[in-house]
């Protein structure tokens, strides 16, 4: 099988899901190619779209949210959305790269390469099977106006949510998110902890924004900080992802019990050497959390579809949400000391989330490419 793997870095978990789905279909001897669509009419234009999702999470986390707002007020109107007309200058660029490579099969793990999919069926050109896999645990505005062949969904009690969007039930499918088969990896606490050169006697707190650093990780490292200065059993690690500007400021402060981590490959035993998580609730971090077997303390999310995420696992017992950041530290503290709060949390997800879901999405490929 052939198959082409549409992503976009706006939000690091795009890519993550991608990367997941590509490095198990060559597992199965499969040819997959991983492609940002606006690389084909400019590197620098796809730049421009992923520094400017960047540059607003990071910075100004409520233009976000009102951008998101906007979206969910337009797609009550009964007409296509600008994002789908934006995309229709794609077509062109998409047709000429699909003249020249043949697949058996396009899975986007992102809303704009659809959008430049559905534009092209709606062209009347003739493309392969598409399927397009949510990486939020919410029907994301716009998602409506595509047609895919299939849409893959995190589970089966979201159907509602798309249905009443519009889109047929038939297509929907409730197989997971897909993530890395490193966070199913059950090595134990103590050999994570040796490989990161951590303490094996201290309670260790771990808080990161997302690949992109973004949301209110600069208030929850601050908190977070602050509260573990004072004690001798308990340490941070902060994980500032690709801020870069972040990662300065608190390398510069030299906080008192804090490990600084940059960018890292090495999340997946971070998560297995800590003993909390707390992290803004993206879809697919807190997957991989899940996945993991981690307690989770969500803390304020990007207003949009990390608020459901958010949601959606407090009310399935995977995590605990706290919204007052002054009230963070004392929350993370008696969950972190909580055994029996914290074991339950963890059963709950590996009750919902087991890590298979990149495996079964690859069957189905396979099946709808036949």
């Amino acid at each position: 099988m052939d198959a082409l793997i549409l992503s976009c870095g706006t939000g690091g978990g795009h890519d993550s899901a991608a990367k997941a789905i590509v490095e198990e279909l060559h597992m199965r001897g499969h040819h997959a190619v991983m492609l940002n669509p606006y690389t084909l009419r400019s590197q620098s234009l796809a730049r421009r779209i992923n520094g400017a999702y960047i540059s607003m999470v990071q910075n100004t986390p409520r233009l976000f949210g009102a951008v998101y707002t906007a979206g969910e007020l337009y797609r009550k109107l009964p007409c296509r959305s600008p994002v789908y007309h934006v995309n229709h200058r794609m077509v062109p660029f998409m047709k000429k790269y699909l003249a020249s490579h043949s697949y058996d099969v396009i899975i986007t793990t992102h809303l704009y390469p659809a959008e430049i999919l559905t534009n092209m069926k709606n062209r009347g050109l003739q493309i392969p099977k598409t399927i397009f896999v949510s990486t939020d645990y919410v029907c994301i505005p716009f998602t409506e106006e595509t047609n895919c062949d299939a849409y893959v969904i995190p589970a089966p009690d979201l159907a509602s949510d798309y249905v009443r969007r519009g889109i047929p039930l038939e297509k929907l499918h409730p197989l997971g998110i897909p993530t890395s088969p490193v966070f199913a990896n059950r090595q134990s606490k103590e050999e994570a902890r040796r490989r990161l050169h951590l303490d094996p006697h201290k309670k260790y707190i771990l808080t990161a924004g997302g690949s992109m650093g973004g949301g209110t990780i600069r208030e929850t490292i601050e908190t977070l900080m602050d509260g573990v200065a004072q004690r001798q059993d308990v340490s941070l690690v902060v994980v500032c992802g690709n801020n870069q500007e972040l990662y300065n400021t608190l390398m510069a402060k030299r906080p008192k019990n804090t490990v600084i981590v940059g960018y890292t490959q090495d999340m997946a035993d971070y998560m297995r050497a800590s003993d909390l998580f707390v992290t803004k609730p993206g879809g697919l971090s807190s997957t991989e959390a899940a996945v993991c077997g981690i307690p989770i303390l969500h803390t304020a999310a990007i207003p949009g579809c990390e608020t459901c995420n958010a949601q959606y696992f407090h009310t399935h017992g995977m995590s605990q949400v706290c919204q007052d950041p002054h009230q963070l530290m004392a929350v993370a503290m008696d969950l972190l000391f909580d055994q029996a709060q914290c074991d339950a949390m963890v059963a709950r997800q590996h009750a919902t989330l087991d890590g298979s879901a990149r495996g079964i999405l690859c069957s189905f490929a396979e099946y709808l490419s036949k």
